[in-house]
């Protein structure tokens, strides 16, 4: 397994005391099981949310080619635009 990264321990870790506090504020439970029980559903909730935190891409040999504007190792045909036909001349009519 990788190891975490910053910002997953960061959400991971204010996951778990924001969400401590609030539940008990919420439940004013003053009991030990009540506490226990409070801190091991936050403790859960902040591994979850720690674990989906989107992990940045990876920056390699493989980023290359769409840093050069290439998808998928694909390069694409290059549109230059066909020129325009000139305009008809206008001639004035003399009478």
């Amino acid at each position: 397994m990788p190891r975490p990264t910053a910002a997953q321990l960061a959400y991971g870790s204010a996951t778990v005391v924001v969400s401590t506090i609030a539940m008990l504020l919420l439940s004013q439970t003053s009991t030990g099981l009540g506490i226990a029980v409070i801190s091991a559903a936050a403790l859960a909730l902040g591994l979850l949310v720690a674990v989906t935190v989107p992990l940045p891409k990876r920056r390699g040999r493989h980023a290359a080619p769409a840093a050069r504007g290439v998808r998928a190792g694909r390069p694409e045909a290059v549109r230059v635009p066909e020129p325009r036909p000139a305009a008809p001349a206008e001639h004035p009519v003399h009478h």
